[in-house]
C-alpha cells in the first residue's frame, strides 16, 4: 500500500488537529506529521490540512490572525504553486477565505448562536481530489460546530462562483433536497464547502474528521479523506504509465 505524506497545521487554538491526525494515521494508515504554524516550508508533503478550532482564539475575526503565520504567508503559496492539495476544515476554511485562497467570506450564523449539530450535505462535483471516490449527488452526514459559518458573497461574486464551479458541497435535507430549512446558518446558495478553480484547494464547514468511524454516529466523512488517497494513488499510476510510455517510444 502506498503511503502519502499529510501535514496537519497546528495554530495556537487548534482543537481538531488530533482528530484529523487520528483518521489519517490510524484509520487510513497514512504518514502524518503535525506542522507548527511557524514553519516556513511544507516541502515533502503531498497534502496539507488546516484543521478546525479557534486559531488565535478567533480574536479580531475568525481566521484572520492565522493568515499572518509564516506557514500561511511563506510556505503555503509555494506548496500550492507546486500542485499540492490543501484542505481547510471549519476554522481552516475560514483561514482559506481570509487568505483569499477561496472566494467569499464568513458571517455569524443567521441566528447569532453557536451551532453544534448533525447536518447533511450534497456532493456537487465529482472531479476533485476531495470527492474523487464519491458519486455526484451523494448525500453525506457530518457534524458542524461553529458560530461564523454563514457563507457570504456579493451577487456578482456568487455568479462567478457558480460559473467557475467552485461549489463542492451544499447543505441539504437527508434525501438530498436543497431547502431553506436544511440550511443551518444562512449560507448563500446553501454553500457548505468550496473548491478552487483547479480543484486542488477545498474548504468546508462540516467536520469530516468527526464522522470517519461508525461508532461516532457516521462514517461519511471518511469518504472525503479516502478520496484524497485514491486520487493520489491513481495520479501516481497515471504518471507512471505516461513515463513508461515515453521511455518505450524514446
Amino acid at each position: 500500500m502506498v503511503q502519502w505524506n499529510f501535514g496537519v497545521i497546528v495554530f495556537p487554538g487548534s482543537n481538531c488537529d488530533h482528530d484529523t491526525y487520528w483518521v489519517l494515521k490510524h484509520v487510513l494508515h497514512q504518514r502524518v506529521e503535525f506542522v507548527w504554524h511557524e514553519e516556513e516550508s511544507l516541502e515533502g508533503f503531498d497534502v496539507v490540512i488546516l484543521p478546525g478550532g479557534f486559531s488565535y482564539g478567533d480574536y479580531l475575526r475568525t481566521g484572520i490572525m492565522a493568515v499572518f503565520s509564516p506557514v500561511i504567508q511563506d510556505a503555503l503559496p509555494s506548496f500550492i504553486e507546486k500542485g499540492g492539495i490543501v484542505l481547510g476544515i471549519c476554522n481552516g476554511f475560514q483561514i482559506l477565505l481570509e487568505a483569499r485562497l477561496l472566494p467569499g467570506a464568513m458571517l455569524p450564523n443567521k441566528g447569532l448562536e453557536f451551532i453544534c449539530d448533525d447536518v447533511w450535505l450534497r456532493v456537487e462535483r465529482h472531479d476533485t481530489p476531495f470527492t474523487y471516490s464519491i458519486p455526484h449527488g451523494k448525500v453525506l452526514q457530518m457534524p458542524i460546530a461553529h458560530y461564523e459559518g454563514n457563507f457570504f458573497a456579493s451577487p456578482s461574486l456568487l455568479e462567478k462562483i457558480r460559473k467557475n464551479r467552485n461549489i463542492l458541497f451544499k447543505y441539504c435535507s437527508p434525501d438530498g433536497k436543497v431547502l431553506p430549512s436544511a440550511n443551518p446558518n444562512g449560507s448563500r446558495l446553501s454553500i457548505a464547502g468550496l473548491c478552487s478553480e483547479n480543484g486542488l484547494i477545498c474548504g468546508l464547514m462540516p467536520h469530516p474528521e468527526r464522522a470517519s468511524e461508525a461508532f461516532l454516529g457516521s462514517a461519511d466523512g471518511l469518504f472525503l479523506f479516502q478520496s484524497i488517497v485514491d486520487y493520489l494513488d491513481d495520479r501516481k499510476g497515471s504518471l507512471s504509465s505516461s513515463q513508461n510510455k515515453s521511455a518505450a517510444t524514446a
